[in-house]
């Protein structure tokens, strides 16, 4: 800072030797002192100050051209900051414009990927339900050969056991009653093997109520509300629970002598007819 100061004797000896003579004047003329002596003795004292006051103005514009050139470097290092930080974002944005077109490629790789995944999961799909209809299709063919092999095993095996029971009526028919229980005993196990493979028969006791869910009447006949079986002409059959075939039987007539539950059937073959001779037609089990 000391050299930014201006010499200050030179300007304080011109100072003290303008206000020397300034008090020269006013002492040594004679008074009252004139009008142009006092305006001489006010700028020589006028001149004194501004002397004494120069080195000091002086030192103010070192001092403000000092900072102002201070303050233009630091403008200038601040400038040549901006510049390496204008040149950072550039690099920065020549980066940033790399990665977003990388980027871009990624994405489009990953889109393609994503088609390609697609595409094959849409194959798949079709593969996996050609393969479950035709897994269908085959189960569906299996389960319809099975359904017709039961209803074949069926219809054999409700024929065996009316064959059966006819054979079991003609023998209560015929009067010899041991071959009538020796019959009676071959239909018993005939019906239970049935049983164990769900085919259940049944008949209708005599002097039982009719239910027409349950029993079929011989011929065109109709049956009242109160009317009540006489015997059993065909044998009745549940397969699993469900009924396949009602009982075939014969009702009472009004005002008829009432009939032994041991009457054994006139009939071999129901009036209706059926698939084959001696047979009663089955119902679906399902």
């Amino acid at each position: 800072m000391n050299q930014l100061k201006a010499p200050k004797w030179p300007f304080l000896l011109g100072q003290i030797l303008l206000l020397g003579f300034a008090y020269f004047v006013v002492a040594r003329l004679p008074h009252p002192i004139g009008p142009w002596e006092v305006a001489g003795c006010f700028v020589l004292a006028l001149a004194g100050v501004l002397v004494g006051v120069w080195p000091f103005l002086i030192d103010c514009k070192l001092i403000a051209k000092k900072i102002e050139g201070d303050s233009l470097g630091a403008v200038a290092q601040k400038i040549q900051g901006l510049e390496q930080i204008a040149a950072r974002v550039s690099s920065a944005t020549n980066e940033w414009i790399n990665l977003q077109g990388q980027a871009e490629k990624t994405s489009a790789g990953a889109r393609e990927i994503a088609d390609r995944m697609t595409e094959e999961v849409r194959q798949f799909s079709e593969f996996m339900q050609k393969m479950n209809d035709s897994e269908k299709a085959a189960l569906r063919l299996e389960t319809e050969k099975l359904r017709r092999v039961e209803g074949e095993w069926l219809q054999v095996v409700v024929r065996i056991l009316d064959h059966v029971f006819l054979l079991h009526a003609a023998a209560a028919r015929s009067g010899q009653p041991q071959l009538a229980e020796q019959i009676a005993h071959f239909q018993n196990a005939c019906r239970d093997a049935a049983r164990r493979v769900g085919l259940t028969p049944f008949v209708a006791e005599a002097g039982e109520p009719f239910q027409a869910e349950r029993h079929q009447i011989v011929g065109a006949g109709t049956a009242g509300t109160d009317a009540v079986i006489a015997n059993t002409i065909g044998t009745g059959y549940t397969f699993q629970g469900q009924l396949l075939r009602p009982a075939l039987v014969k009702l009472r007539e009004a005002g008829s002598v009432e009939e032994s539950a041991t009457a054994a059937p006139t009939e071999s073959v129901p009036p209706d007819g059926g698939p084959g001779e001696g047979e009663l037609p089955l119902q679906s089990p399902d």
